[in-house]
This record gives C-alpha cells, structure tokens and sequence, in this order.
C-alpha cells in the first residue's frame, strides 16, 4: 500500500473507553499473570488502531492545513487526545499496583514503567480542560502561520516557498523578500500574540494544579526527561556562551568578509559566497532517485528501509499553498510506517531536511517491531541524535546533489555551529516566560530581542518589527512542544 491509500476512520470515544475498560478489569480483578499478559498485548495491538488514525489525521492536515475534512477531524482529536489521556491514566494506576508489577517489569522492561511514573505525575483528570484548549492553539496558530503569504514577482508564495529569495546573492532581493515576508507576519502578529499568551497562561495554569511551582519542571516531566532538569541545561546554555558564541561570531566575521559586506544584517547570514550558495540539483523526484542510491550504497539495511519509502511515498517534500511549515518524522503504528514531512524550496536546506529527517525516520524503522509503543522513540532529544547525525554520514554522496561539495560542507558545517547560540535563546526565552507568565507581551518581545544580542551579538537588523523583539514568533517549536528545541 502507499500512503494514500491508508484507511482513515475516526475512532469514537465510547469505542475507545470500552477497550480501556475491558483491559482495566482484568487487571483490578485476581487474574493470574498469564491472563493480565494476554489482555495487555491485545490492548497494545488495539492502541496502534487508535494512534494510527491520530496520526493520518495530522499528517493530512498539516499537509494541506485548508482542506476541510481532516481540520475538521484535527479538531476532533484536539478533543480526544486529552481524553483519551485521562483513560491511559488510569490504566496506568491498575498496571503499577497490579500485584504482578515485578513479572511485567521483567517482561517489557524497566524504562516503561519509568515512563510511566514520570506520566503519573503530569497528569490528573482536573487538567483535561486545559489539555484540551493547549491543544486547540497549537493548531490555531500551526494554521495561522501556514495562510501567511507574500507576492513577490508576480507570484503568491507561503513563507517556506518564499524562503529561496533569502538566500539570493542579490541583496537588494533578500531585504525586499525578507520585509515583505515580516510584514505579512506583521499583519497577523496580534494573533499569535495573543495565541501565545493564552498557552503561557494555559501551561502556568495545568503546573499549578498539578502542584509544580510553575511551567518548567512540568514541561521537562512532559518531554519525558528523566535524567536531566533545568539546571543542567542552564549549565549547558552559559558553555555555549561560554565557548560557542566567539567561534560563531568568528566564522560570521569571516562570512562578512567573504561577501563583501561591512554592515551585516539579519537577511545577509543565509548567503555563504559572494557568487551564491550552491544548489541542490535535479528536481524532487530526481533528488529523491538520488536519496535511494545513496542509502544502497551507504548499507544494505538503510538502503532497504529507503526503498520502503520510495515504494510506499512516504514523503511529502515540496513546499505548497497551505502546507504547514518546517519539516518532521512521525511514525503510523499500524502500517509500521515512518512518514517524512518537509517544504523543499530549490535551497540547500532541502538536502540539509531531506537527510536529517531520514535520520528520524530510519531510527523508528529499526525500532518499527517493538510491541511496546513507547519504545518506538527516544526521549526527543535523543532522536536528534540519530537526525543530526545522518546530515553528516551522507558527506561521501553529497556529490550526487552539489556541483561543489567543499561548498556544501562549509556551509553546512558553520551552521551547524551558529545554529547553537539560536537553539539556548530559545530555550532561555521560554524558562525565563514560564518563570514569569505575567509578563506582558510587549515585556516578552523585549526579554527576546536581550537574550538574542547576548547569544547571537552579530544578529542586527534594519526592520522595526524584528527590532522589536518579533523573530521568535516564527519558531513553532515554542508554540507546539515547549522546552523541546533544546
């Protein structure tokens, strides 16, 4: 089967519930470990129905954020979701005082029931409200973001599609796309303001009823951060400050040079050479043929996961009109299918995308057979592991993509530097939010635009709107997942 053809069904909560309940039974009752084993992997193969359709319901809306059916069913589990969250609740409570606690551990593992201690304490049925509104601005602002468009050369583009002209070696053509784009965000920048707001308000509000001081210890809880809290990561963030944010501003510095421009700004850093970046060639498909060479004869074992890719087109690459931003993995439990998501625009990001998520997408496809759906992934930062590290095992192909790979790996190899003074302002902006949810929205576009000439003092810009503290409205991240850009 390929993606298209895989069967979308909305669930019915009531359906639902009567597994959780037919489970939560047998577990509660004296059953002997045999029957509560068989009982726990039938639940687990009717939970891959359950996430399956979850799971085709947001890759089909964030693949085209204006089709009607599936923002209708994306809504619908903004409902669920939370609810079915209150179930998985207490499921969880019957597992951990059953009296067979020490044979399941053995058989499924200790990490599980690790998890699931860490999930006992950010949850409680009081929250569902709350889970359910989060839910309901994330996507809000997800579709927001995807109806942001430009017209530049007679053309309407999205932000991503309009992403190329940011690194034309036109500068005159980089500051006008690059305004134009910021001030269509300009346009809707009340909005997300306010979605925002609302999130911060919502998130401080699930912590304090759920006993937490404030947000940030609840967020680490939430991501499943069992070994590390914030303190670690404060630690983290003054090492980059520290050692990173000199060789950054070095390699910037030379960059300027490299160029020819004196007074860098903001819509300048994307641009490496003065002739130009160099451009992936061939088109998406042909990038695509590519890819598959590439993974055959990288290893037999990726090359056949490749393959199962190509074959099933599990891929959506090309930027579109309203297509949601950025680029993910995520994975269909009952097809035992990574799906990889990105918005190709003609760049040298496409490569960077199209590597780092089969990245992702290779390691659920090793992890693919696990009963245990929570052993699929990682902690999220540990899938950026295997992401991040699959950008530099295809340096030997890249040939098949860049006329001139020296080009390509400089690039790639300074951004991967700078990217990090970018990656703790993000992080810092949002302990320090969340450690103050009161602060007003003009209050939290000042603390951005401080934190941002500490980590990245060679960022400047000649637009009033970034100058105001504006940039971080465009990182999802923040709205979507918080504390995971880390």
């Amino acid at each position: 089967m390929k993606f298209k053809d895989y069967e979308y069904k909305r669930p019915e909560f009531e359906d639902i519930k009567s597994k959780f309940d037919k489970v939560n039974s047998v577990l509660k009752s004296d059953a002997s470990f045999d029957e509560v084993l068989k009982v726990i992997h039938t639940f687990n193969e009717e939970r891959k129905v359950i996430d399956t359709m979850g799971t085709l319901a947001s890759i089909r809306n964030s693949i085209n954020t204006q089709d009607e059916f599936y923002e209708k069913e994306e809504e619908y589990w903004d409902e669920l979701g939370p609810k079915i969250q209150e179930l998985f609740n207490e499921y969880n409570k019957n597992l951990l005082a059953s009296p067979h606690l020490d044979k399941l551990k053995k058989e499924f593992g200790d990490l599980l029931f690790k998890q699931i201690e860490l999930e006992m304490r950010t949850f409680d049925p009081k929250i569902v409200p709350l889970l359910i509104e989060e839910g309901k601005k994330t996507t809000e602002y997800q579709k927001l973001m995807a109806s942001i468009e430009i017209e530049y050369k007679g053309e309407k583009l999205n932000i991503p599609q309009a992403g190329k002209y940011l690194e034309s070696s036109d500068r005159i053509e980089r500051k006008t796309v690059n305004d134009l784009i910021w001030n269509a965000t300009g346009k809707v920048i009340d909005k997300i303001d306010h979605i925002y707001d609302d999130l911060v308000h919502i998130r401080d509000k699930m912590a304090k009823e759920l006993g937490f001081k404030n947000y940030v210890e609840l967020g680490y809880m939430r991501l499943g951060r069992v070994d590390y809290n914030a303190e670690d990561v404060r630690k983290y963030r003054e090492e980059v400050l520290h050692d990173i944010v000199p060789l950054a501003e070095k390699i910037v510095k030379k960059q300027a040079k490299r160029i020819g421009i004196d007074d860098l700004y903001s819509y300048d850093l994307n641009v490496f050479y003065k002739d130009g970046n160099c451009v992936p060639l061939g088109t998406t498909q042909e990038k695509l043929e590519k890819t598959l060479k590439m993974y055959q004869e990288m290893n037999p074992e990726i090359g056949k996961f490749a393959k199962y890719m190509v074959d099933h087109e599990l891929v959506d690459l090309d930027s579109k009109k309203g297509k949601a931003g950025g680029g993910y993995c995520t994975f269909i439990p009952l097809y035992k299918s990574p799906f990889v998501f990105a918005n190709f625009n003609g760049t040298i990001g496409d490569v960077g995308t199209l590597t780092h998520e089969f990245g992702h997408a290779f390691q659920v496809y090793c992890t693919r057979d696990f009963e245990v759906q929570e052993y699929h992934w990682p902690t999220l930062e540990a899938c950026e592991i295997h992401s991040m590290s699959m950008e530099f095992f295809t340096y030997p192909w890249m040939n098949l993509f860049f006329d001139d790979v020296l080009k390509y790996k400089y690039q790639h190899l300074s951004e991967s530097i700078t990217f990090l003074p970018y990656g703790v302002s993000v992080d810092e902006f949002q302990e320090k939010v969340y450690e103050n949810p009161d602060m007003t929205i003009e209050e939290r576009k000042a603390l951005w635009r401080s934190i941002e000439q500490k980590y990245e003092p060679y960022k400047k810009y000649d637009n009033e709107f970034l100058n105001k503290g504006n940039r971080w409205v465009r990182q999802s991240h923040i709205f979507s997942t918080a504390f995971y850009y880390i």
